[in-house]
């Protein structure tokens, strides 16, 4: 939606001018709230005032500023959404409506994160998955950002009672200020409220630090102020002089800055440099150097304390110029000169300055974490707000902000117990359920998403609470993998469902091979023989991996009774593809063999049936030897094959000398040839799509996909068709460029 903001379209100045203004909504929340306190034990009237007031100097729109003021009256109106949307109408009831369920939401899913009994680094690491994915969840739930500004100025409003009343507040607010709220005003670019919700929230988390930084400022806030302002005019008067167009901007570092630097950099109090900062802004590259020369001639430049990050650039693109000056005062501070341009990129662009902020004691080292779509929808509602901000007549273009919403490609609801799990969007209660832990999903029947029963294939939306309905036993329904039912959004709970299937499909191969063989035991009168050594007598370390060939078909049962007899059974009819005729039938030519595998030459045999093995899968130009079987022909094998070189060692005049033809080896013949790939990675979102895109670019077709999970590790198998070995290779050397593949190699 957009709205005319050209001047002489009164539209939206018209609809605000009737709104009620602020003093009729304090004097409606002095009227229905009395003498009533919050929580914090703060009067609820001075609470609406003081929110109020934020907000106003925050420079929103009107339904924003009413709405501050009215959300914390809601316990003591009997119908709040009527009553307040027939005083000040239906957007300002929306609003406070909208903050109520937020200030519910980040309480519960904060409490959570802390609640974590664990210990040591995993559990560290997955508290802070779980705050940063709450900070996410707030401005995606946030239907109107408007909605996130109230919150922020609400929290402030209650520390600055704490302190001015001198009370010392829950340990969680505190916590959860600096790890929830104070991020967000930085990421929004809100700095006035971003430094004031930190430093208060220090002032009462470490009390001692905060009063020791304090004194060792040695002035108060009020002159550190002075002194910027001072020493500002006094560059812009030279800038001026020297007809530089330039913004100069700067304030004194907040006590809780100070702190993280020395805290992240090791630094001693007395090292620090940037106690107080300037930023100067100019139109072209030439004008930095320019006013990096005024600033030394103003004030003597500290020496090796000068970084030029435009001629050499930071790794992630940041570019500006950094020195660092002693005032008049003898105290240093640090000036930053850069272009416009370099300070956009520097605010919104990939070098934004929230994401190493938000990086831990370690943020100065370089560390910062972003996702791509996430970061361009901040630094579009930061554009936005500093927009509303340059907009001086006083009709402020609040159309857009009220539309604006931050999403990214998932979204984030909560267990039962307020934990934030991170879907894709689109996901399902099945998808959520695989999420949690891959028993819950197989035995998953049914859903409750706040408190109502839903259909498993409901697409879930940001802010809802999911409970999963499982039977202590069972499986997947086959369903689920059809795509158009729409029960499976994610591939990684897609990949566990099939896994389940090959699982079971797996036992049931193994189940059948033992009927056949216990069968044929039972046939010879030997019942009661050792099945350990009857598996290892045929080359096999279990006697479930005989069992499993059996079952599929691809190990004859008259080796389980050659194996019992150690020699053919008497009297058995001659085998027509037997060694003692294929040597009758030998010449001192080679012919193409035919059957599945057309292109194989055997020496010496006419119209053999042949069929490549399933164990190695061999494609042109490997090595390949034959193998007679008894009743199904030749099986080809590759030469290194382990299965061949046991069964060659166990009969070696079934084995028969193969080659590939000339057309295959030259490329001309027409055949694909089944080859098994795997791959060993780090399971993430994605990660089966990325594996798909490389066979898909180099046009070979995948025709079974076997995959499960392990501790955070994917362990996939592919087989995929390939006319020749030396494509598989080139494949396997792409799949390892795959971000988190670990291994990728054909299968021996």
């Amino acid at each position: 939606m957009t709205s005319d903001t050209r001047p002489g379209v009164p539209a939206e100045s018209a609809v605000l001018a009737e709104l009620p203004s602020i003093e009729e909504a304090l004097a409606f929340v002095r009227e229905h709230a009395g003498d009533a306190r919050l929580s914090t034990g703060e009067l609820l009237v001075r609470h609406a005032e003081g929110t109020a007031d934020i907000m106003r100097r925050l420079n929103v729109d009107p339904p924003a500023v009413l709405a501050a003021a009215l959300f914390t009256l809601t316990p003591h109106l009997d119908d709040p959404e009527r009553a307040i949307a027939g005083r000040f109408g239906e957007e300002v009831a929306q609003l406070v409506l909208d903050v109520r369920k937020l200030l519910r939401l980040g309480t519960v899913s904060m409490r959570a994160a802390q609640a974590a009994p664990e210990s040591g680094r995993d559990a560290e690491a997955a508290r802070r998955a779980q705050v940063e994915a709450l900070r996410k969840l707030l401005l995606a739930f946030a239907q109107d950002i408007r909605v996130v500004l109230i919150r922020l100025a609400s929290r402030l409003q209650s520390l600055r009672h704490y302190a001015a009343a001198k009370i010392t507040p829950a340990p969680e607010v505190a916590r959860e200020t600096l790890e929830i709220y104070a991020p967000l005003a930085n990421r929004l670019g809100i700095w006035q409220l971003k430094w004031e919700l930190e430093d208060l929230a220090l002032r009462f988390e470490e009390p001692q630090t905060y009063k020791r930084i304090a004194k060792l400022l040695d002035e108060k806030r009020v002159e550190r102020e002075t002194y910027v302002e001072e020493a500002i005019a006094r560059l812009r008067a030279e800038l001026g002089a020297a007809h530089i167009e330039a913004e100069v901007s700067g304030r004194p570092k907040h006590i809780y800055s100070i702190w993280r630097k020395m805290r992240g950099k090791d630094l001693d109090f007395s090292e620090l440099y940037d106690v107080r900062a300037f930023r100067v802004i100019v139109p072209d590259v030439k004008d930095c150097y320019t006013v990096l020369g005024i600033v030394h001639n103003l004030w003597q430049p500290v020496p090796r304390e000068f970084d030029d990050y435009i001629s050499r650039p930071k790794p992630n693109g940041y570019r500006s110029l950094h020195t660092v000056v002693i005032g008049d005062d003898g105290r240093a501070f640090e000036v930053q000169i850069r272009t416009r341009e370099m300070h956009q990129f520097a605010e919104y662009g990939v070098a934004a300055h929230w994401r190493y902020k938000e990086a831990g004691a370690r943020g100065y080292g370089g560390q910062f974490s972003a996702s791509g779509r996430y970061d361009e929808k901040i630094a579009w509602l930061r554009q936005l707000l500093a927009w509303k901000d340059d907009v001086a007549d006083g009709h402020q273009p609040w159309e857009q902000l009220r539309q604006a919403t931050v999403d990214d490609d998932h979204i984030y609801v909560l267990t039962p117990q307020a934990r934030v799990i991170a879907l894709p969007r689109g996901a399902t209660p099945v998808d959520f359920a695989y999420h949690l832990h891959s028993e819950l999903g197989h035995r998953c029947r049914g859903a409750r998403v706040d408190g109502a029963m839903v259909p498993l294939n409901t697409p879930l939306a940001n802010g809802q609470t999911v409970e999963i309905v499982a039977v202590k036993e069972g499986g997947p329904s086959r369903d689920w993998l059809n795509s158009q039912l729409g029960y499976l959004h994610s591939a990684r709970a897609r990949q566990k469902v099939r896994a389940w299937f090959n699982a079971i499909e797996l036992q049931e191969n193994i189940s059948t091979g033992r009927a056949m063989v216990e069968k044929t035991l039972q046939r010879e009168g030997r019942t009661s023989v050792n099945l350990d050594q009857l598996a290892a007598k045929l080359g096999f370390k279990a006697p479930d991996d005989l069992f499993l060939l059996v079952g599929k078909e691809e190990f004859s049962l008259r080796n389980v009774e050659q194996a019992l007899h150690d020699a053919p059974p008497a009297g058995a009819e001659p085998d027509a593809t037997a060694p003692e005729h294929l040597v009758a039938r030998r010449a001192s030519g080679a012919s193409v063999a035919h059957g599945a595998s057309a292109g194989v030459l055997v020496v010496g045999v006419d119209a053999l049936l042949t069929q490549l093995a399933r164990c190695c899968r061999p494609a042109p130009p490997d090595a390949i030897s034959g193998f007679v079987t008894r009743g199904k022909g030749m099986s080809i094998h590759r030469s290194d094959c382990a299965t061949f070189l046991r069964m060659a060692e166990r009969a070696p005049e079934r084995v028969l000398q193969t080659t590939w033809s000339a057309d295959v080896l030259g490329g001309r013949g027409q055949s694909v040839y089944p080859v098994d790939v795997s791959i060993e990675a780090a399971d993430r979102q994605g990660l089966l799509r990325d594996i798909s895109e490389v066979f898909a670019r180099e046009k070979m077709n995948v025709t079974g996909v076997k995959s499960q999970s392990r501790r955070n590790t994917a362990f996939m198998q592919f087989t995929v068709e390939v006319s020749s070995a030396a494509q598989i290779q080139r494949a396997c050397t792409l799949l390892g460029e795959v971000k988190g593949v670990v291994r990728a190699a054909r299968r021996n």
